[in-house]
Protein backbone atom coordinates (compact mmCIF):
# COMPACT_ATOMS: atom_id res chain seq x y z
CA UNK A 1 0.00 0.00 0.00
CA UNK A 2 1.27 3.48 -0.89
CA UNK A 3 0.34 6.84 0.60
CA UNK A 4 -0.26 10.39 -0.65
CA UNK A 5 -0.06 13.40 1.65
CA UNK A 6 -2.40 16.25 0.66
CA UNK A 7 -2.32 19.88 1.83
CA UNK A 8 -4.53 22.74 0.62
CA UNK A 9 -2.95 26.14 1.27
CA UNK A 10 -3.67 29.85 0.84
CA UNK A 11 -0.66 32.02 1.70
CA UNK A 12 0.65 29.63 4.35
CA UNK A 13 4.39 30.32 4.15
CA UNK A 14 4.69 30.45 7.95
CA UNK A 15 3.06 27.04 8.44
CA UNK A 16 3.75 25.07 5.29
CA UNK A 17 7.36 24.01 5.83
CA UNK A 18 6.86 22.18 9.17
CA UNK A 19 3.60 20.74 7.87
CA UNK A 20 5.25 19.22 4.80
CA UNK A 21 8.22 18.00 6.84
CA UNK A 22 5.76 16.01 8.94
CA UNK A 23 4.49 14.35 5.72
CA UNK A 24 7.97 13.22 4.62
CA UNK A 25 7.01 9.59 5.31
CA UNK A 26 4.47 9.69 2.45
CA UNK A 27 5.22 8.28 -1.02
CA UNK A 28 4.09 11.54 -2.62
CA UNK A 29 3.01 14.99 -1.45
CA UNK A 30 0.35 17.02 -3.25
CA UNK A 31 -0.12 20.72 -2.46
CA UNK A 32 -3.07 22.75 -3.72
CA UNK A 33 -2.11 26.43 -3.90
CA UNK A 34 -5.20 28.63 -3.77
CA UNK A 35 -4.58 32.27 -4.77
CA UNK A 36 -1.12 32.18 -3.17
CA UNK A 37 0.97 35.35 -3.42
CA UNK A 38 3.61 34.48 -0.81
CA UNK A 39 6.41 31.88 -0.75
CA UNK A 40 4.10 28.86 -0.41
CA UNK A 41 4.93 27.60 -3.92
CA UNK A 42 8.69 27.75 -3.33
CA UNK A 43 8.31 25.90 -0.03
CA UNK A 44 6.15 23.20 -1.62
CA UNK A 45 8.65 22.71 -4.46
CA UNK A 46 11.47 22.40 -1.92
CA UNK A 47 9.67 19.34 -0.55
CA UNK A 48 9.20 17.85 -4.01
CA UNK A 49 5.44 18.32 -3.94
CA UNK A 50 3.14 17.90 -6.92
CA UNK A 51 1.37 21.24 -7.34
CA UNK A 52 -2.20 22.14 -8.22
CA UNK A 53 -2.52 25.92 -8.67
CA UNK A 54 -5.59 28.06 -9.12
CA UNK A 55 -8.16 30.36 -7.56
CA UNK A 56 -11.31 29.02 -5.93
CA UNK A 57 -14.07 30.59 -3.85
CA UNK A 58 -15.54 27.21 -2.91
CA UNK A 59 -13.48 25.22 -0.41
CA UNK A 60 -14.93 21.90 -1.52
CA UNK A 61 -13.81 22.43 -5.12
CA UNK A 62 -10.14 22.91 -4.29
CA UNK A 63 -10.15 20.01 -1.85
CA UNK A 64 -11.72 17.68 -4.43
CA UNK A 65 -9.13 18.70 -7.04
CA UNK A 66 -6.42 17.87 -4.53
CA UNK A 67 -7.91 14.43 -3.88
CA UNK A 68 -8.06 13.75 -7.64
CA UNK A 69 -4.40 14.76 -8.02
CA UNK A 70 -3.32 12.12 -5.48
CA UNK A 71 -2.16 8.94 -7.22
CA UNK A 72 -1.45 6.55 -4.33
CA UNK A 73 -3.67 3.93 -2.67
CA UNK A 74 -4.33 5.95 0.49
CA UNK A 75 -4.50 9.68 1.26
CA UNK A 76 -3.72 11.52 4.48
CA UNK A 77 -5.17 15.03 4.29
CA UNK A 78 -3.83 17.93 6.37
CA UNK A 79 -4.31 21.66 6.68
CA UNK A 80 -1.15 23.76 6.76
CA UNK A 81 -1.46 24.40 10.51
CA UNK A 82 -1.54 20.67 11.28
CA UNK A 83 1.31 18.23 11.93
CA UNK A 84 1.85 14.47 11.93
CA UNK A 85 3.98 13.18 14.80
CA UNK A 86 6.45 10.31 14.34
CA UNK A 87 4.18 8.01 16.36
CA UNK A 88 1.17 8.86 14.19
CA UNK A 89 3.22 8.37 11.01
CA UNK A 90 4.18 4.87 12.18
CA UNK A 91 0.56 4.11 13.08
CA UNK A 92 -0.66 5.29 9.66
CA UNK A 93 1.87 3.13 7.82
CA UNK A 94 0.97 0.10 9.93
CA UNK A 95 -2.75 0.72 9.41
CA UNK A 96 -2.74 0.96 5.62
CA UNK A 97 -0.70 -2.23 5.28
CA UNK A 98 -3.49 -4.35 6.74
CA UNK A 99 -6.70 -2.30 6.68
CA UNK A 100 -9.76 -3.70 4.88
CA UNK A 101 -11.66 -0.43 5.44
CA UNK A 102 -11.92 2.70 3.30
CA UNK A 103 -11.44 5.31 6.02
CA UNK A 104 -10.10 5.82 9.51
CA UNK A 105 -10.88 8.57 11.99
CA UNK A 106 -7.92 10.37 13.55
CA UNK A 107 -8.22 12.31 16.84
CA UNK A 108 -6.95 15.89 17.19
CA UNK A 109 -4.89 17.73 19.77
CA UNK A 110 -5.92 21.37 19.24
CA UNK A 111 -3.76 24.26 20.46
CA UNK A 112 -4.65 27.88 21.15
CA UNK A 113 -1.20 29.40 21.37
CA UNK A 114 0.74 26.95 23.54
CA UNK A 115 -2.39 25.79 25.40
CA UNK A 116 -3.62 22.34 24.42
CA UNK A 117 -7.42 22.30 24.44
CA UNK A 118 -8.78 18.80 23.94
CA UNK A 119 -12.42 19.05 24.95
CA UNK A 120 -15.42 21.03 23.76
CA UNK A 121 -14.70 21.40 20.06
CA UNK A 122 -17.58 21.07 17.61
CA UNK A 123 -20.60 22.85 16.19
CA UNK A 124 -18.62 23.97 13.10
CA UNK A 125 -16.07 25.65 15.36
CA UNK A 126 -13.34 23.08 15.68
CA UNK A 127 -12.91 19.35 15.37
CA UNK A 128 -11.99 16.66 17.88
CA UNK A 129 -11.67 13.89 15.27
CA UNK A 130 -11.96 13.60 11.50
CA UNK A 131 -11.75 10.98 8.70
CA UNK A 132 -8.41 12.22 7.42
CA UNK A 133 -7.02 8.81 6.37
CA UNK A 134 -9.01 7.53 3.39
CA UNK A 135 -8.58 5.12 0.54
CA UNK A 136 -8.32 6.97 -2.78
CA UNK A 137 -11.70 7.50 -4.44
CA UNK A 138 -13.80 7.08 -1.29
CA UNK A 139 -14.07 10.71 -0.12
CA UNK A 140 -15.79 13.71 -1.70
CA UNK A 141 -16.15 17.23 -0.32
CA UNK A 142 -19.37 19.22 -0.76
CA UNK A 143 -19.51 22.56 -2.58
CA UNK A 144 -19.57 24.95 0.36
CA UNK A 145 -17.29 27.93 1.01
CA UNK A 146 -16.58 26.84 4.58
CA UNK A 147 -17.01 23.52 6.39
CA UNK A 148 -17.90 21.58 3.23
CA UNK A 149 -19.94 18.47 3.87
CA UNK A 150 -18.35 15.08 3.35
CA UNK A 151 -19.57 12.12 1.34
CA UNK A 152 -17.73 9.02 2.57
CA UNK A 153 -17.66 5.30 2.14
CA UNK A 154 -19.50 3.55 4.97
CA UNK A 155 -16.67 1.01 5.25
CA UNK A 156 -15.06 2.58 8.32
CA UNK A 157 -12.15 1.04 10.16
CA UNK A 158 -10.81 1.53 13.65
CA UNK A 159 -10.07 4.97 15.00
CA UNK A 160 -6.35 5.68 15.22
CA UNK A 161 -4.79 6.32 18.62
CA UNK A 162 -2.23 9.05 18.00
CA UNK A 163 -3.59 12.55 17.31
CA UNK A 164 -3.00 15.08 14.57
CA UNK A 165 -1.40 18.15 16.18
CA UNK A 166 -3.42 21.23 15.19
CA UNK A 167 -2.22 24.77 15.92
CA UNK A 168 -5.73 26.09 15.38
CA UNK A 169 -5.35 29.66 16.73
CA UNK A 170 -2.37 31.81 17.75
CA UNK A 171 -4.32 33.45 20.57
CA UNK A 172 -7.86 34.44 21.56
CA UNK A 173 -7.91 37.37 19.14
CA UNK A 174 -7.03 34.96 16.33
CA UNK A 175 -9.86 32.68 17.47
CA UNK A 176 -12.36 35.57 17.30
CA UNK A 177 -11.10 36.62 13.87
CA UNK A 178 -11.69 33.03 12.73
CA UNK A 179 -15.27 33.20 14.04
CA UNK A 180 -15.79 36.38 12.03
CA UNK A 181 -14.28 34.86 8.88
CA UNK A 182 -16.21 31.58 9.11
CA UNK A 183 -19.56 33.26 9.72
CA UNK A 184 -19.02 35.59 6.76
CA UNK A 185 -18.36 32.62 4.46
CA UNK A 186 -21.29 30.68 5.89
CA UNK A 187 -23.54 33.69 5.32
CA UNK A 188 -22.47 33.71 1.68
CA UNK A 189 -23.41 30.04 1.38
CA UNK A 190 -26.79 30.75 2.98
CA UNK A 191 -27.51 33.57 0.52
CA UNK A 192 -26.37 31.51 -2.48
CA UNK A 193 -28.70 28.66 -1.54
CA UNK A 194 -31.47 31.02 -0.44
CA UNK A 195 -31.56 28.98 2.73
CA UNK A 196 -34.73 29.70 4.70
CA UNK A 197 -34.09 29.99 8.42
CA UNK A 198 -35.76 32.00 11.16
CA UNK A 199 -34.33 34.38 13.70
CA UNK A 200 -35.93 32.46 16.58
CA UNK A 201 -34.50 29.13 15.43
CA UNK A 202 -30.96 30.53 15.41
CA UNK A 203 -31.41 32.21 18.80
CA UNK A 204 -32.35 28.80 20.27
CA UNK A 205 -29.25 27.30 18.70
CA UNK A 206 -27.09 29.61 20.81
CA UNK A 207 -28.10 27.61 23.88
CA UNK A 208 -28.29 24.15 22.31
CA UNK A 209 -24.85 24.41 20.71
CA UNK A 210 -23.32 25.92 23.84
CA UNK A 211 -24.74 23.03 25.90
CA UNK A 212 -23.49 20.43 23.45
CA UNK A 213 -19.94 21.81 23.44
CA UNK A 214 -19.65 22.73 27.11
CA UNK A 215 -21.49 19.76 28.65
CA UNK A 216 -21.85 16.91 26.14
CA UNK A 217 -18.40 17.37 24.62
CA UNK A 218 -16.97 18.12 28.07
CA UNK A 219 -15.71 21.62 27.38
CA UNK A 220 -16.07 22.30 31.11
CA UNK A 221 -12.88 20.28 31.60
CA UNK A 222 -10.97 23.08 29.87
CA UNK A 223 -12.17 25.79 32.26
CA UNK A 224 -12.50 29.24 30.70
CA UNK A 225 -11.09 28.03 27.39
CA UNK A 226 -13.91 25.50 27.19
CA UNK A 227 -16.44 28.22 27.96
CA UNK A 228 -15.00 30.41 25.20
CA UNK A 229 -15.12 27.63 22.61
CA UNK A 230 -18.71 26.76 23.55
CA UNK A 231 -19.68 30.43 23.36
CA UNK A 232 -18.21 30.76 19.85
CA UNK A 233 -19.92 27.55 18.73
CA UNK A 234 -23.22 28.89 20.07
CA UNK A 235 -22.81 32.25 18.34
CA UNK A 236 -21.80 30.75 15.00
CA UNK A 237 -25.36 30.11 13.64
CA UNK A 238 -26.91 33.40 14.78
CA UNK A 239 -23.97 35.49 13.50
CA UNK A 240 -24.14 33.68 10.15
CA UNK A 241 -27.90 34.29 9.98
CA UNK A 242 -27.58 37.98 10.84
CA UNK A 243 -24.85 38.53 8.26
CA UNK A 244 -26.87 36.68 5.63
CA UNK A 245 -30.01 38.71 6.26
CA UNK A 246 -28.68 42.15 7.19
CA UNK A 247 -25.63 42.53 4.99
CA UNK A 248 -25.49 42.76 1.23
CA UNK A 249 -23.34 40.40 -0.84
CA UNK A 250 -19.88 41.86 -1.45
Amino acid sequence: MSLSGLVVAHNEQDNLDPCLKSLSFCDEIVVVLDKCTDLSKEIALKHGAKLVEGAWDIEGERRNLGLKACSRDWIIELDADERISEDLAKEIIKTIKTSQADLHLIPFDNYIGDKRVRYGWGGYFGVSQSPRLTRRGTKTWGLQRVHPKLTLSDKQGNKLTNPIIHYVDRDISDLLHRLDRYTTLNAQDMRAKEKQETFGHNVRRIFSRFYKCYVVRKGYKEGRYGFLIALCAGLYPILSYLKATLEKET
